[in-house]
């Protein structure tokens, strides 16, 4: 993974270097806690890439589930709980799920209360004719206490009764020990993955949270795992090569004083779209505080350019834009001769050199209207490019924040609706 900054970012050598000065302090902070595996401490996420004893008992429980003809893991679970996993495996499977209907296992999310997505999801799962050996539901929330997590954890459990006399050895929960959801689970002889008590849900990717469903669905763990350790280590170096911390510096100076509001991830790779979103919820939970704040936004090209990128272009100049591709795709070949013979000059191309002449026109424009954006190149979409990237944009929030003065891993506001709803309910 590259990542480029240093033509178009808008941000000086000075700017930099004054937030390596700032965050050296905090820096050491996090190397202490990632070398000590010290998960007392709010980055304790910073562990969970080289904690063996982890990855151990996400392993023994995929051995004692006996998985060789698994065909679905249902993943109940909202925001952290499922967007990291979401995100990896849409990258790497879940776009053309629906185009290779014969490839297992796969992955179904339930991420929503929207009564009629439950509905024919209800209706496809009671359909379904599988032996207990082919389904895994893993039921996952931090806190335990989630409404939207406990009301489909509910649903998929009582399709599970009418269609297994032992349908809890299909079922796994995922949550913090000794949370309400963890309680009941032991009670009912579930087994049970604990997430580490400060670990936030949009930091737990790399936890059983998504390790679990992910190995099962045969994501390369070990390489997803590796990458994202090479790129801990590297962004906590006190220089010019931590990316993480560069980054940061950047978008502080953006927002602090070049009068940006938004930051907009524009992927070229339509696979990453989930990765977006999985970025928008750490930028946004852990920055948006104190009425300061990053908007985040989702872009992907080539279809946004048919929509927004008129704004972007030629709307306010408050928007920051870092460009995420991968420079090793698939080749397709197009004829030699066109038969609708519209452009001439796609003729005998790949789609890739279609893509990267799409692409390297939009960063052209950006460039002659100077627009400020960095650059994050992946070679090619693979476990470990995905891996070191969420680890880089993890770390890159936490030194933000710290620059921003604002607390990385709370979330109060969130925690509003979540009363709200619950005292609603109660009414009914």
């Amino acid at each position: 993974m590259q990542f480029l900054y240093k033509n178009n970012s808008g941000t000086s050598k000075l700017s930099i270097s004054s937030a390596i000065e700032k965050l050296t302090p905090y820096i050491e902070i996090c190397k202490g806690t990632a070398q000590n595996k010290d998960y007392t401490k709010n980055e304790a996420s910073l562990c969970l890439v080289s904690d063996e004893e982890m990855q151990k008992q996400v392993n023994a429980l995929i051995e004692k589930k006996k998985i060789n003809n698994l065909k679905y893991i249902i993943t109940v679970g909202i925001g952290g709980s499922n967007l990291g996993t979401k995100a990896i495996y849409d990258a790497i499977y879940g776009q053309v799920d629906h185009l290779q209907p014969e490839r297992y296992p796969k992955i179904l999310f339930l991420d929503t209360t929207n009564p009629e997505f439950i509905f024919h999801f209800a209706q496809f799962f009671e359909a379904l004719s599988l032996r207990e050996d082919e389904v895994i539901v893993n039921i996952i929330s931090k806190s335990g206490t989630n409404t939207e997590p406990a009301v489909n954890g509910e649903i998929v459990i009582e399709i599970l009764k009418k269609k297994f006399n032992d349908w809890k050895k299909t079922c796994v929960v995922t949550t913090d020990k000794n949370s309400p959801l963890w309680n009941s689970a032991v009670e009912l002889g579930i087994d049970v993955l604990e997430i580490p008590k400060n670990v936030g849900g949009r930091y737990s990717v790399f936890s059983a949270v998504g390790l679990f469903p992910l190995a099962l669905c045969g994501v390369d763990i070990k390489n997803l795992l590796s990458s994202a350790s090479k790129m801990r280590d590297l962004c906590l170096q006190k220089n010019e090569h931590n990316n993480a911390l560069i980054s940061a510096a950047i978008l502080y100076e953006q927002l602090t004083n070049k009068g940006v509001v938004i930051n907009d991830n524009f992927y070229f790779n339509s696979e990453l779209e989930s990765l977006g979103k999985w970025y928008r919820q750490l930028m946004g939970e852990s920055t948006g505080k104190n009425g300061i704040g990053l908007t985040p936004t989702i872009s992907i090209g080539s279809a946004d350019l048919h929509s927004v990128v008129q704004l972007y272009l030629g709307g306010p100049k408050n928007k920051y834009t870092s460009f995420v591709y991968s420079s090793k795709d698939r080749e397709y070949k197009l004829p030699s001769t066109n038969t609708l013979a519209c452009i001439k000059e796609i003729e005998g191309k790949s789609v890739g050199d279609v893509m990267d002449a799409i692409r390297n026109g939009t960063t052209t424009a950006y460039k002659k209207l100077n627009l400020p954006y960095t650059e994050t190149i992946f070679e090619g979409i693979s476990a470990g490019e995905i891996g070191a990237y969420m680890q880089f944009k993890m770390m890159e929030i936490m030194y933000l924040s710290q620059l921003m003065r604002v607390n990385a891993f709370d979330q109060p506001q969130v925690e509003l609706y979540k009363i709200e709803t619950k005292k609603i309910l109660a009414k009914k």
